[in-house]
């Protein structure tokens, strides 16, 4: 059996090579169709479109993202070729969730100098990242209104407008009946009426580039906390310049959410290939302890053409036991 992996998914190299017989580790970037002609698996982060281009005429069977999101996989193709395809579901959704929670601290502590209060929270989407958001706000002492259709379809999205903060963690959709591209759009920021603090761990596209600099301009939002964001890594200079906290989309990056999405792609390797399944992928045992986003902020303002470099060198961050 032969396996192509992107390089750049730590932890995984030795598991893969006791499983196949020929391992093959690109970047994201050098993965060509070229490489798939004789590979029966293919294991990639979100940088990979698999889609007719990359995987026409190979003999690839299994596609694994080890990411949460898949809007990089052309399901639909694959479906239609009998490609097996997997992503990892809440693998990371600790990571993002302490990450979120530094960062509303932080954000709280500045909107309070200007006078504005921090009580009420709008978490939309109820997920697996979401849930533990909604948790650990509460934790915080805050007023919790989850906004999440599919799951609360009694839900009214009036009230997301009343909070002082809003949070993101929706998957990326363009179709079905509760589209979130651009669901923040200028639609949106027009009806908010408490001058909130917004924050994007989701997806890029879920906010609406343009139309969320014209509401900070106006003073209809007040501190923007970004780590998705539309066009990576190309991202928006013009928003970068206005961000509380911006981030190189590293909110799930803790050695812990990396593992975790490791064994759940082995898991699902082996099983799909009837194989017998090794030994569990463990963190390693130093780092930095939690995030520190006002350090990632500074590199991200100095240097944002490396956006993919700070991503691809981030160092190892292990999730605090705080439980969430």
């Amino acid at each position: 059996m032969k396996i192509v992996c992107d390089s750049k998914i730590p932890y995984i190299r030795e598991t893969l090579e006791g499983i196949a017989d020929e391992v093959v580790f690109l970047h994201a970037t050098d993965i060509k169709k070229a490489d798939l002609t004789d590979a029966d698996a293919l294991i990639v982060r979100t940088r990979t479109r698999c889609d007719a281009e990359l995987l026409e005429g190979s003999k690839v069977r299994f596609v694994g993202t080890a990411t949460i999101g898949f809007d990089h996989i052309d399901t639909e193709y694959l479906a239609k070729r009998g490609i097996f395809w997997t992503n990892c579901p809440g693998c990371n959704s600790g990571s993002v969730c302490q990450y979120v929670r530094e960062c509303l601290k932080a954000a709280i502590h500045e909107r309070a100098k200007s006078g504005l209060r921090s009580t009420t929270m709008a978490v939309i989407g109820h997920g697996h990242v979401g849930s533990k958001v909604a948790r650990m706000a509460k934790d915080m002492g805050l007023d919790v209104y989850v906004y999440d259709p599919l799951l609360f379809p009694e839900q009214t999205f009036d009230k997301v407008y009343d909070c002082d903060i809003i949070t993101f963690h929706t998957p990326l959709t363009k179709d079905g009946p509760y589209p979130t591209y651009h669901m923040a759009d200028r639609g949106f920021f027009r009806r908010l009426t408490k001058k909130p603090v917004i924050i994007n761990a989701a997806r890029g596209p879920v906010i609406d580039t343009a139309a969320l600099i014209d509401a900070k301009d106006r003073g209809i939002v007040s501190e923007l906390v970004i780590d998705t964001w539309e066009n990576e890594p190309n991202i928006s200079r013009e928003l970068l310049k206005r961000c509380f906290i911006a981030t190189p989309h590293i909110a799930g990056y803790s050695a812990n959410g990396k593992v975790n999405a490791d064994n759940m792609i082995v898991r699902a390797l082996c099983d799909f290939f009837n194989l017998p399944h090794p030994a569990e992928i463990t963190p390693p045992s130093d780092g930095q302890i939690g995030y520190n986003p006002m350090s990632d902020h500074n590199k991200l303002m100095a240097n944002p053409e490396l956006f993919e470099r700070f991503r691809e060198e981030y160092p190892v961050v292990l999730e605090t036991s705080t439980p969430l």
